[in-house]
């Protein structure tokens, strides 16, 4: 488990559009979804709300390592890539709803773990 760099919550700062999270199933097939309703803890963690997984959510409860990927305003790319870890009660999902547009669900805080960190090509961690 890595600490975020500063750097790259500077750019989370300044993010633009929706995420992309990645998970696999069983068989090793990615799946891949938009996200709007995300946060960062600011130390090791980016949350994810699950308002309508499905796909997704089987793949995290298969015990799926995860891959989170968003973009700057200056157009420079960031992918986060380690442990998810899914949260329905306790501190996290509490954020969590306080956050997520109460018209959203919110089943879970869904935790990416940040063991590697890379902007474009370059391994940050």
């Amino acid at each position: 488990m890595a600490k975020i760099p500063q750097s790259v919550l500077t750019a989370w700062g300044n993010h633009v559009g929706p995420v992309i999270f990645t998970t696999v199933n069983q068989n090793n097939i990615p799946n891949s979804v938009y996200a709007t309703c995300v946060s960062c803890d600011g130390e090791n963690r980016f949350i994810v709300a699950d308002n309508y997984f499905d796909k997704t959510r089987s793949n995290i409860q298969a015990g799926s390592r995860g891959s989170f990927l968003f973009i700057t305003a200056e157009d420079k790319s960031y992918q986060i890539k380690g442990q998810i870890e899914y949260h329905q009660s306790g501190p996290l999902f509490d954020d969590m709803k306080q956050w997520n547009p109460e018209k959203h669900p919110g089943h879970a805080a869904v935790a990416v773990v940040a063991e590697e960190i890379y902007s474009g090509a370059d391994k940050i961690i």
